[in-house]
């Protein structure tokens, strides 16, 4: 099972012009990835995928292939693909940060030895604590309070039973936004917001009244990643449940945002925290803490949220009271694996097959 050779390849899809995503953070209407390739001695195959994006991790498309091919890659030729805790020390020795692109190859390790094993990735990790299905919520863009009122009635009759707003661009607008998302779906739709760190705490503090009464299910990244302090004097303020996603990439971070007491609930997913393994950590930590995680999203393609259900089927502390992102192959209308990740009724399922249970196509 040693590993033979690693290469990497870019792949750039459009998303959906029907339902592209705007936030605080800017328009994603393209996705230009980087697909993953772990070949072993033995004849098995392994694929992971590097969601990259510069504004959010500071990694490109380039980037990524630059560092895996030069980097990453050559010293983790001849390494078993089943340690998973050796290959993540010697990339982290090899480069700082990079966490998407770390988390490719990681799970593509994850892939290879789960089809040389004939076993699911999620059984290698432990073994599976609930249904092989996640609930999900529909992301509405920070578009005009009509249009976000249309988009979400339309993921409503495609199924989604809950869904969370942009807001972080002005106060006003944010809550006219939400008022209208509320209004078209309903009071039992779960209803979150997302700022994305776009609100600064005295903007979030004019928020909270508005907020409350549309009685939305919580409060995502609502000040800038770095500021937990703020984060948690937010919290005081408020019954509705703050969770923290931009602010925590790393165990370091979730070791922070827990002393600051921060937060009600962390976002992980593998591609923010550096791979399968660490997001399965950093929920580890926010169990001890008696924090809740939820699953989150960078628009993947099937490769990375087939990574990310592995991990939501197998930690303790997945939320039952927030619902998870696990919707990026819902945004494209092309994929890149067969078969895809299946998304309906408001559920994501765990593919079935060895490894992510998938095959790059």
């Amino acid at each position: 099972m040693r590993i033979a050779n690693i290469t990497a390849h870019p792949v750039t899809l459009d998303v959906n012009p029907d339902i592209f995503i705007q936030s605080s953070l800017g328009k994603h209407r393209q996705s230009p990835y980087v697909l993953v390739r772990v070949e072993t001695k033995d004849g098995h195959v392994g694929h992971g995928e590097a969601t990259v994006m510069p504004r959010w991790s500071g990694e490109t498309q380039q980037s990524a292939i630059a560092a895996i091919e030069e980097l990453l890659g050559p010293p983790l030729k001849g390494l078993d693909v089943c340690d998973i805790n050796e290959a993540i020390a010697i990339m982290d020795r090899e480069m700082y940060a990079n966490p998407f692109t770390k988390a490719a190859i990681e799970m593509a390790m994850w892939d290879a030895w789960g089809k040389t094993l004939k076993q699911p990735a999620w059984r290698l990790l432990g073994g599976a604590r609930r249904d092989l299905s996640i609930p999900l919520k529909i992301s509405i863009g920070a578009f005009p309070p009509a249009e976000a009122a249309r988009r979400v009635l339309l993921a409503k009759d495609r199924g989604f039973k809950a869904c969370k707003v942009k807001v972080g661009i002005d106060v006003k607008t944010d809550i006219e936004r939400v008022a209208a998302v509320r209004e078209a779906v309903g009071a039992d739709f779960p209803v979150g917001v997302d700022s994305n760190g776009g609100w600064s705490e005295s903007q979030a503090v004019t928020a909270l009244p508005g907020l409350e009464r549309l009685r939305v299910n919580m409060i995502e990244q609502p000040l800038a990643r770095w500021d937990f302090e703020g984060t948690a004097r937010l919290r005081r303020l408020t019954p509705i449940p703050i969770m923290i996603d931009e602010g925590i990439f790393t165990e370091q971070h979730a070791m922070e945002a827990i002393r600051a007491n921060a937060c009600d609930i962390i976002s992980i997913y593998p591609g923010k925290n550096g791979g399968i393994r660490r997001s399965i950590r950093i929920a580890e930590l926010a169990h001890t803490a008696g924090l809740e995680c939820v699953i989150g999203s960078n628009l993947e393609l099937d490769l990375a949220t087939s990574a990310m259900l592995q991990v939501a089927v197998t930690i303790p502390n997945l939320s039952t009271r927030v619902n998870h992102d696990i919707i990026g192959p819902f945004y494209y209308m092309e994929g890149v694996t067969t078969p895809r990740i299946r998304i309906e009724d408001g559920l994501a399922w765990v593919p079935e097959g060895p490894g992510l249970g998938l095959a790059a196509s």
